[in-house]
């Protein structure tokens, strides 16, 4: 969670909120874009640079400055000049957290122009809140803050950025995408373009088989294929991905196998004890919707493989497997790896927890 009490799902929506006001040609007069995430600050920034003037007018009324480049008075001398064409300018300062006496932007904030829009892009970290600069940008123009999502939250907001478009992807495929590409939204969004760009006219649904035809991860050799073969205790099958995985290192980060893995065993010790808590103090199990919620799944297949599971991965080993994976989220990261290879460092992880 980002200071204030923004979440990640607060940084989308209010994304999709601005991105209607500028599909609907409502502008404000100032926009600050600021935060850890840069996608969702880039789309916005893309957004009002391609509709807020026309083709023509963007030769003379539009510019962009560099925050490293430049300092507040001339951001301001550029706000106030008059338009060179039409009755509005565009103003667009990026990596405006480099800019020299920020701050002093204020005065412009507080009174800012009406015949400019000015668009702030400031990365890595939001501006400080109480300063007059964010409270004249907050008080007359609009506020994006944007912060980055967790793991568990990426396969939600994929799937939502896939229907505003007229697509839905099966369960697998999601996860393929996001366990693979982590949660850098750029990247994922990069990716999703090249794939919508190569399927088939009229396609509504991505399949596993789209993943791996247009981005190239196997759909047999994959995390979620892990997760699944170790939730069945399927040891066979497991080390022969883990194999392939070692044999394809860099489309396999060890790092990336753990989190997926960590995220299924911390489902497992959550539904059980749900069921403890049931059985011994008389509470009533959820309900299906419900332990979707808690458990951070959305996909009711998913939710119907972990309760069969469950009774094979009692709470006490996977209590034990939850520190092995920290243990080697650790080695993956280069501490205490004794020199060894990822592959040979999941090999050995997967030996370990099928031994428990």
């Amino acid at each position: 969670m980002a200071k204030g009490g923004i979440k990640f799902k607060d940084s989308a929506a209010a994304y999709e909120r601005l991105a209607a006001d500028v599909a609907a040609r409502r502008f404000a007069p100032v926009y600050l874009l600021m935060g850890e995430e840069s996608y969702f600050i880039d789309a916005l920034c893309d957004r009002l640079a391609a509709t807020i003037l026309d083709e023509s007018q963007r030769a003379f009324g539009q510019i962009t400055v560099y925050g490293r480049d430049t300092e507040a008075g001339q951001v301001i001398n550029l706000c106030r000049q008059m338009p060179m064409s039409g009755d509005r300018q565009v103003v667009i300062v990026k990596e405006a957290q480099q800019m020299r006496g920020l701050d002093k932007l204020s005065l412009y904030t507080q009174q800012p122009s009406p015949t400019t829009v000015l668009v702030l892009c400031h990365k890595e970290k939001s501006a400080d809140k109480r300063s007059a600069f964010y409270k004249g940008a907050a008080a007359h123009g609009a506020v994006l803050e944007s912060v980055r999502p967790r793991d568990y939250e990426i396969a939600g907001w994929l799937a939502e950025h896939l229907r505003r478009q007229g697509l839905a992807a099966d369960g697998k495929a999601l996860s393929m995408l996001t366990d693979h590409l982590g949660t850098d939204l750029s990247k994922i969004a990069n990716e999703l373009r090249k794939l919508l760009v190569s399927l088939p006219e009229g396609t509504k649904r991505i399949t596993d088989a789209d993943i791996e035809a247009n981005i190239g991860i196997s759909k047999d050799f994959n995390n979620f294929e892990l997760c699944k073969a170790v939730l069945a205790r399927d040891m066979e099958r497991s080390l022969r991905i883990a194999a392939h995985f070692a044999r394809n290192p860099k489309d396999n980060p060890l790092l990336l196998t753990v989190m997926a893995l960590f995220g299924q065993f911390r489902q497992l010790f959550l539904l059980n004890y749900l069921r403890w808590q049931s059985r011994h103090k008389g509470l009533p199990f959820p309900p299906d919707g419900e332990l979707m919620r808690i458990l951070r799944l959305n996909n009711p297949y998913a939710l119907g493989e972990l309760k069969q599971a469950a009774g094979e991965w009692p709470n006490r080993k996977v209590f034990a497997i939850l520190g092995l994976l920290r243990e080697y989220d650790a080695k993956s990261k280069g501490l205490n790896a004794g020199g060894m290879s990822d592959g040979e460092l999941l090999r050995e992880l997967l030996l370990k927890i099928f031994l428990l």
